[in-house]
């Protein structure tokens, strides 16, 4: 068994396509629950190019295309970080600027072929493509095995980290009673059954919590759930399926899965799939089997994003504790005098394990710590590498989070190092005005995040400034850091928001090569009282209630370029964001 070395990877696997008559070969970050974080097993871009973002796919050429062996497809979060990382043979294109089947179509000509593993990609993402390359005489095909398994000798086995119950009190619903709703959405569109294949809907319907994955407690995991209340969860051999009592479900190895569905779909079965959501594999097979497949969106996905009681009560509580330890660390912070990246997320971390106590469980996610021009990478990682120590006159960028058994946490600050230039202040005092207008939105009912993003904005736009990231995402209670279908974002397709439903708020600006800023909170949707009498009111209003406690740099404010109301604002969150510590 040869082992090969990163260098020889891509070569190796241009190699193997040529072979195969394949034109193209599409490797994307994801694996096949479509999560933000995969499990070391699935790391197969990483494997390949060392790209380690959390969105991006490669498209691997069989003959080089511009000198190029490879096309790394980026969103604007990482186009500065990968262009700054990846190898040579590798070009780097922002997604947005050029999407996938525009990349192909460019490159290939009729007749020739495109190899995907249809694990990895889903049935929307599937369809667009094949709609633009059929047009154009390029074939799509789906591949049995994928590509870098047969190279990758040493590939990690799949987790099998403990399942535990998440326990009813902060669930704050019984699994019997999420699951009785679920059924009904699947009555009323006619469905016999759906399959679930997002493992963070899984764990909100059955009340558990797992580790398989880094920042998000998850096992991984697919279900089936029909009308008759069978339910199926398939994943990993654990040693102990004790989570599964009183669930009346039936816990099936993931390698008995494809002939376990096929049992579910023959005959018609009229079966409930999230096209945007579950892999391609799952419509093939279904599809084979015969079933008739009703595409909506998982049901699950809606009814998590809105918290009932329970949820909104740990949410508080969990962010009360965090805004206490991220005060002391920003105290901390204030009295240093040129820390390190890494110190500072070692400190940032050592802060919450303490206050944290025996509710802490871990980050959220990967704390980016980016100080001066590191700030202006927007998923920047501090190592040992790149570690660097903040200078007078810098910016310092945190973005961080907790995970706890009642809540998860998001937050960034932004801090200054001796004295801000004008310039600096100005940025901030803008981007700080458009937070305020997100926290402070009065809004009728129906209304989507897309429609309130401009808010945020609006300050930049007035000198010509703009960020190249979403304003806002969802956020789950105790579960991922990063959950849909809310947010707040220029793209639409997002869902209404609703009273219950918990974003972030995350403005920011970036100058390349000098500094970054954001400011982060977490926003709770709750419903507003009109100004007018009640019966002169039209509609019903929703607002936002900041979760997040953890004071802003008041030295980065230029107080005379916000109105009465803004300052007014800012006292206020100062003073509840000290007096919490």
């Amino acid at each position: 068994m040869t082992i090969l070395a990163p260098n020889e990877r891509l070569s190796k696997l241009c190699h193997t396509l040529e072979t195969q008559d394949i034109a193209a070969f599409l490797v994307p970050v994801n694996d096949e629950f479509q999560g933000e974080y995969t499990p070391d097993y699935a790391k197969r871009l990483e494997w390949l190019s060392g790209f380690s973002g959390s969105a991006g796919t490669a498209v691997v050429w069989g003959t080089p295309k511009n000198d190029k062996h490879a096309t790394l497809l980026v969103d604007g979060r990482y186009t500065l970080q990968a262009a700054q990382t990846m190898d040579a043979a590798y070009e780097v294109l922002n997604s947005s600027d050029v999407p996938l089947h525009a990349c192909l179509m460019k490159h290939l000509v009729a007749g020739q072929v495109v190899a995907f593993d249809p694990w990895l990609h889903t049935r929307a993402q599937v369809r667009r493509w094949r709609e633009a390359l059929e047009s154009a005489g390029i074939k799509l095909l789906a591949l049995k095995k994928n590509l870098i398994d047969t190279l990758w000798h040493d590939q990690p086995a799949p987790p099998s980290a403990p399942i535990m119950p998440h326990p009813l009190e902060l669930a704050g619903e019984s699994s019997a009673s999420k699951r009785a709703r679920v059924i009904a959405e699947l009555k009323s569109h006619g469905a016999q059954g759906v399959i679930l294949t997002l493992p963070d809907g899984i764990h909100w319907l059955l009340n558990i919590r797992g580790a398989d994955i880094a920042f998000n407690p998850m096992a991984l995991c697919f279900a089936w759930l029909d009308v008759n209340d069978r339910l199926m969860v398939f994943t990993y051999p654990r040693a102990s399926d004790a989570w599964a009592d009183g669930l009346n479900s039936e816990v099936v190895a993931m390698e008995d899965m494809e002939a376990t569905l096929g049992q579910m779909l023959v005959g018609g079965t009229k079966v409930m799939l999230d096209a945007s959501a579950a892999a391609e594999w799952f419509f093939r097979k279904a599809e084979r089997a015969g079933a008739k497949i009703i595409e909506k969106p998982d049901p699950t996905q809606l009814m998590k994003a809105i918290k009932n009681s329970a949820e909104i009560e740990g949410m508080r509580a969990a962010h009360q504790r965090d805004g206490a330890s991220l005060t002391a660390f920003l105290k901390w912070l204030g009295a240093q005098q040129h820390p390190s990246e890494c110190e500072v997320m070692e400190v940032l971390e050592n802060f919450r394990k303490e206050g944290g106590g025996n509710l802490y469980r871990g980050k959220s996610f990967e704390t980016i710590a980016g100080s001066g021009a590191h700030g202006a990478i927007v998923h920047y990682r501090a190592d040992e590498s790149s570690n660097r120590r903040v200078q007078d006159g810098e910016l310092f960028l945190i973005d961080s989070g907790g995970q706890y058994a009642d809540g998860t946490t998001d937050v960034t600050r932004t801090v200054v190092f001796g004295m801000p230039s004008d310039e600096m202040k100005d940025r901030f005092t803008r981007v700080l005005k458009g937070h305020i207008a997100i926290a402070t939105a009065v809004f009728p009912v129906g209304t989507t995040g897309s429609q309130l993003d401009a808010l945020a904005r609006q300050f930049l736009w007035q000198a010509g400034l703009d960020y190249d990231h979403g304003t806002g995402h969802g956020v789950g209670a105790y579960l991922c850091v990063h959950e849909g279908p809310q947010r707040i974002s220029k793209r639409g397709g997002d869902a209404a928001l609703a009273a219950g439903m918990i974003l972030s708020n995350e403005p920011g600006f970036y100058k390349t090569g000098e500094y970054g800023i954001r400011i982060e909170n977490l926003v709770l949707v709750v419903e507003k009282s009109c100004e007018l009498p009640v019966a002169s009111c039209q509609r019903k209003m929703l607002g936002f209630e900041t979760l997040t406690l953890a004071p802003l740099d008041e030295k980065l404010i230029a107080w005379e370029m916000l109105s009465e109301a803004e300052a007014k604002w800012v006292r206020e969150y100062q003073s509840l964001a000290t007096g919490n510590s």
